[in-house]
């Protein structure tokens, strides 16, 4: 049935982690350091608001840009903090789903897409899926965001920038100066810029700072996922210039048609839910990874979200993943993130004694 098959289906394989998932289950005490999500549940207000929202009823479409409440809620918080007279908000089904909208609003076949890598896997699909050229930036051996590096990749085919902070797989995070840099270059070039920020809630040792701040027509995505453990609710929400969140709303219509609305109804209750104690929790557990593995192991310590990123001690990282695999640890390789294959991923969203049988063995291997 290859023939029933779209070209665009060609341009991309299922990403690698989906085995590693089948591996976990297969495997009997393993030490899981694969799991890109939070080790915690969803916090018990939250799940009670979207029990009470499933028992009152709220079980239909919302509207398409998400229920009055909780873009009130979100627009309220937007507006106090960037003071931009043209930012509006709505909410997407998830992050993943803010990033398709994009994508689809933005991008024409031949369209370069400019983004770091190593990225996040869905980067390079979307771009192709929608017709356009992923165009990555080295950003080895400390995964810095450079301006410089960035301005040498663009072209006059260049449509758009994405940019990752905290990020998704190294946990680093961009600098003030680093993200104005890239902010007023993005304004300067009038290439769109879309600021992924759905590990905003998870930064360990300074205070989140979005692009949007240094560039008004920046697109933001962030979303309830990672923050609050909600990854199967699939809440996210996109704020930027009316004129592109009035298209994407439009493409949602026609695609996700809205956010769950229960889930809505949860997430707007998720906004008053205190998560310091959890950015700490995930602070001390950094520090437990990056003291564990200094003395072995190559690392740019992580300044936010849940991951580090060694460099394997042999020259395939995907074979070092395969040999940690047969010994019961699973990890991820760096090469499903990048088009080198020298580093892993671990995500320390895990227990801490699986943290501590996960440093023990990679010591061992290395």
């Amino acid at each position: 049935m290859d023939h029933w098959l779209a070209e665009r289906t060609l341009g991309f394989d299922s990403s690698g982690i989906r085995r590693v998932f089948d591996l976990a289950a297969k495997l009997e005490n393993p030490i899981n350091l694969s799991i890109g999500q939070p080790h915690f549940d969803v916090p018990e207000p939250v799940r009670q608001a979207c029990i009470n929202a499933i028992e009152g009823g709220k079980n239909a479409y919302s509207q398409t840009q998400g229920i009055g409440p909780l873009r009130d809620r979100l627009q309220a918080g937007i507006d106090q903090h960037y003071g931009h007279a043209n930012r509006r908000v709505f909410v997407s089904s998830g992050t993943s789903g803010g990033l398709v909208l994009a994508m689809m609003a933005m991008v024409n076949p031949g369209d370069e897409v400019v983004f770091l890598d190593p990225y996040f896997v869905m980067y390079p699909a979307l771009v192709r899926m929608f017709g356009g050229i992923p165009v990555t930036v080295d950003s080895y051996p400390d995964f810095r965001l450079d301006v410089n590096r960035i301005e040498a990749k663009l072209t006059d085919r260049t449509k758009m920038i994405v940019i990752n902070s905290p990020a998704n797989p190294t946990g680093v995070t961009a600098s003030d100066g680093e993200l104005k840099a890239v902010a007023e270059l993005a304004a300067a070039k009038n290439i769109a810029l879309v600021s992924d920020e759905i590990y905003s809630a998870f930064m360990f040792d300074q205070s989140f700072r979005s692009p949007a701040e240094f560039n008004p027509q920046t697109i933001v995505i962030d979303g309830f996922s990672k923050s609050h453990a909600m990854t199967g609710w699939r809440v996210g929400f996109v704020h930027g210039p009316q004129e592109i969140i009035d298209v994407m709303v439009k493409l949602q219509q026609y695609t996700f048609v809205c956010s769950p609305q229960p889930a809505q109804w949860a997430s707007l209750a998720a906004l008053d839910i205190d998560l310091s104690h959890h950015r700490a929790d995930y602070r001390r557990k950094r520090d437990i990874i990056v003291s564990g593995l200094r003395d072995k192991y190559e690392l740019a310590t992580p300044g936010g979200a849940f991951y580090a990123f060694p460099r394997a001690p042999r020259s395939s990282g995907a074979a070092f993943v395969e040999e940690a695999i047969s010994r019961g640890l699973l990890i991820i390789p760096g090469n499903i993130f990048s088009a080198q294959d020298t580093h892993f991923r671990l995500s320390f969203a895990a227990p801490d004694e699986v943290l501590y049988r996960g440093v023990e063995l990679l010591c061992k291997l290395a």
